[in-house]
């Protein structure tokens, strides 16, 4: 997280409802075909971050990717689906989101997981990447400086429901409306699958993320119905398995 919008959540796994969440099989809206056919890409302008609608480009030898110039602050980027080609940059801003959190321990998941769980024949998430040009580049090179991952899961109370694990934006990237832009492509496919709510959670003490998920009409299920997010892991796990 960040003393401003562009993050969110507690140590991973992340999440509960009013109803069971659990990990569905709704497949993602997001195409994440390789740079060589068909890409579907989102692009924004920080005066307008929610107004996004994906195009289809065609592609030559490399990815196109199509973005509009900002107002001040001047900046372009670029929302697309994520491939597996960006798990090693997802690992990373992984790692810098629980560093953030003074969580960094208890990140277990490697670059090959992300590969193998995100970008197989049935996926457990989907993501999606923000993407700077590289004029805009980070003094390390980095040019993919934001995500979001996310799961269609199921509310026994609403029905269907997506879960928005991470969301994350670099902090210099921060306060350019790139946050707003990832969290509205989620709200966007969790509604074009049917979706009726969007679940997520956020550190109790980061103030400002709370004060801008309020502010878009989100609630607090813990203080407003009495919900706390309940888990079981490692030894307990193996042990509440056994017959």
């Amino acid at each position: 997280m960040s003393a401003g919008i562009e993050h969110h959540s507690a140590d991973p796994p992340r999440g509960y409802s009013p109803g069971h969440l659990s990990p569905g099989g709704g497949r993602s809206q997001l195409t994440s075909q390789p740079c060589s056919g068909v890409v579907e890409f989102w692009s924004a302008t920080s005066s307008n971050p929610l107004s996004l609608r994906p195009t289809l480009h065609p592609t030559r030898s490399h990815c196109e990717r199509h973005t509009f110039a900002h107002p001040e602050p001047t900046m372009e980027y670029s929302i697309r689906a994520a491939n597996v080609e960006d798990c090693k940059d997802i690992a990373r801003m992984i790692t810098e989101l629980a560093e953030y959190e003074k969580v960094s321990e208890h990140v277990k998941v490697t670059q090959k997981d992300l590969e193998q769980d995100g970008f197989s024949k049935n996926p457990f998430f989907h993501g999606i990447i923000a993407e700077v040009p590289e004029q805009h580049k980070t003094k390390e090179g980095h040019t993919k400086i934001g995500y979001a991952l996310y799961f269609y899961s199921y509310s026994s109370w609403k029905g269907r429901a997506i879960y928005m694990e991470d969301l994350y934006v670099m902090p210099e990237f921060r306060g350019k409306g790139i946050g707003k832009a990832l969290m509205s492509k989620v709200a966007q496919l969790g509604l074009a699958a049917g979706c009726n709510q969007l679940n997520f959670t956020v550190l109790d003490w980061n103030k400002s993320s709370l004060d801008f998920y309020l502010n878009q009409g989100c609630f607090d299920v813990t203080a407003d119905m009495g919900y706390h997010c309940m888990r079981c892991e490692g030894e307990a796990l193996q042990h509440l398995a056994q017959p």
